[in-house]
């Protein structure tokens, strides 16, 4: 067992290490540093079911969280290797790596994505090193993970749907399309406070305080760097991208407006 928060921390550096090591190389043998996309949430779950197996805190409380994480980055990664499976790189990362390739990719991806792990893992390692100090607040962040892994869910299922009818828009404006722009970003979000919520906030004020730095980094990540803002420098040139832009929020949902006449 591992009684010192600081003997997690090292656990989680070594499998996020690990799990970009071992990416790095498929991504060089497949020639798409996209690979790594599916590597974000099972490395997740591996840190996840390994502080449960050695940490010293509330024993079904560590559990908890590990199947929280699991489930969702079982799922994550299941959706983002058949999306990705036969197509080419990623346009967002061709744009982040410009000209440089798989160079540039090591430190701009690989070594930015392994740290970006170990910070989003801050309350799992608070679930696995502390007690559970406010019991409710545990069931109140399974409640917001609920609520953010099916509208993740669904909106990828919806996403999908849109994909496979010929008769489609050229913008997705459908069911949770038209109440967020990126409603599967958002749920993704959402899923990490309430992992916090259940790890972090559930275990008192100073575990609260260390470990909200990963909600706050994951749904940075998720609405201004990697995820939604990205994906828009090339979705917006999609005909009637302004139109849509104008009626639909770009991560926090509200219900539709009416289309302009």
């Amino acid at each position: 067992m591992i009684s010192t928060w600081w003997g997690l921390a090292l656990l989680a550096i070594g499998v996020a290490a690990v799990s970009m090591l071992v990416t790095a190389y498929a991504a060089r043998r497949a020639g798409r540093v996209s690979v790594v996309d599916v590597t974000w949430g099972l490395a997740l779950a591996a840190i996840s079911v390994a502080a449960a197996v050695v940490g010293t805190g509330t024993p079904w409380r560590r559990w908890l969280v590990a199947v929280l994480v699991l489930v969702w980055g079982a799922r994550l990664s299941r959706h983002v290797f058949r999306r990705a499976k036969g197509h080419g790189e990623d346009p967002r990362y061709a744009e982040m790596l410009g000209d440089g390739g798989f160079r540039v990719a090591i430190t701009k991806v690989f070594v930015t994505q392994g740290l970006a792990i170990c910070l989003v893992s801050l309350p799992v390692m608070a679930a696995a090193h502390w007690d559970v100090d406010l019991t409710w607040l545990v069931w109140v962040g399974v409640v917001v993970w609920a609520v953010g892994t099916a509208f993740e869910a669904v909106g990828d299922a919806q996403l999908a749907a849109y994909k496979r009818d010929p008769d489609r828009g050229p913008v997705m404006d459908r069911g949770l399309w038209g109440w967020t722009r990126h409603p599967n970003y958002f749920g993704d979000a959402l899923v990490w406070w309430g992992i916090w919520l259940v790890g972090g906030a559930a275990s008192g004020w100073w575990p609260a305080l260390v470990s909200v730095l990963a909600p706050l980094a994951m749904t940075h990540f998720l609405r201004n760097v990697t995820g939604a803002r990205l994906l828009e420098k090339t979705m917006s040139q999609r005909p009637g991208w302004g139109e849509y832009a104008a009626r639909v929020p770009l991560f926090v949902p509200r219900p539709p407006l009416r289309r302009s006449r």
